[in-house]
């Protein structure tokens, strides 16, 4: 379910998780990583791995809650949160996408190369590799599962990548060729006032009789990302979307009824605006000018 490809999808459920920012987060400082980063990252991981085995015993309870409470799912609160895919899903994402570089010898990524299709590598990660994933992945799994992991075993999870990125540089995202159209976005909905969520809700409601059209509009865009080879560039900037939401505080109700995929559409019509027939970026453009205008400038 999860894959850089299919990052609005990803976004989309970490707009409406308690922790979801925080689980942008590493995948948006893991996708910036190079090789010069991971004997410090592994070297974060505690030498004792029988206390990281009781931890995923509390990870895979809470997983388990969460499936349950999603297949129960009763209330529209539980709803409106509920994820389409799963830890697992993030987990592989984590570790055969965003870092599919440190499987074997292929060289590390840059923003514009474009995310390979999931698959079951065929070599072994370096030990270094191996261990840096591990202090990943249990600081992506911690947020995910925030609200159903104890304070305890979600501090001890996230505590060793929390260590190891005091020490590793802040590297900007390369948002391809439209970046400061993209950039002046993200600041423009990491800002916003009662007014323009309003707005932003009286234009979702709007266009919402035609979602038939939005769909292939978002997916000729989806697949011009991968063709263009901005797979990485675009997974950025849907997770910084995730974040920017947080920032204004709008509501996860208003997220999971049409908030999101106006503005995700709205990013991944961007990221291509240079290479998309008019009617499609019209299509995925229009809402978001309607509601907030043009970019800043």
């Amino acid at each position: 379910m999860y894959s850089l490809v299919s990052a609005p999808v990803l976004g989309f459920d970490l707009s409406r998780l308690q922790g979801g920012s925080a689980a942008a987060d590493v995948l948006l400082r893991s996708l910036t990583l190079t090789q010069s980063d991971l004997p410090a990252i592994a070297a974060a991981r505690p030498a004792d791995d029988w206390d990281r085995v009781d931890l995923w015993r509390d990870v895979d309870a809470a997983a388990q809650e969460r499936r349950a409470s999603v297949a129960d799912a009763g209330t529209l609160t539980v709803i409106e949160r509920a994820p389409l895919g799963t830890l697992d899903g993030l987990l592989h994402c984590l570790r055969y996408d965003v870092l599919d570089w440190t499987w074997g010898k292929r060289p590390a990524p840059s923003a514009t190369m474009p995310a390979p299709q999931a698959r079951t590598p065929r070599q072994r990660q370096s030990p270094v590799a191996s261990k840096a994933t591990g202090v990943l992945s249990d600081a992506a799994a911690a947020a995910y599962l925030r609200e159903l992991l104890s304070d305890d075993s979600r501090r001890r999870l996230s505590a060793p990548w929390t260590s190891a990125a005091r020490a590793l540089p802040e590297r900007e995202h390369d948002l391809g060729p439209q970046g400061e159209d993209v950039q002046k976005l993200l600041t423009r909905v990491g800002s916003l006032n009662a007014a323009e969520m309003q707005s932003l809700n009286k234009v979702t409601d709007t266009a919402r009789p035609g979602l038939s059209d939005w769909a292939p509009a978002v997916h000729s865009a989806s697949w011009a990302v991968f063709l263009s080879g901005r797979v990485r560039a675009g997974a950025a900037a849907q997770l910084l979307l995730v974040q920017a939401l947080d920032r204004s505080g709008v509501p996860v109700a208003d997220r999971a009824g049409g908030v999101w995929n106006l503005l995700s559409g709205a990013v991944q019509a961007l990221m291509v605006r240079d290479l998309l027939d008019s009617a499609t970026a019209r299509r995925l453009l229009d809402p978001y000018f309607t509601a907030l205008g043009p970019l800043a400038a």
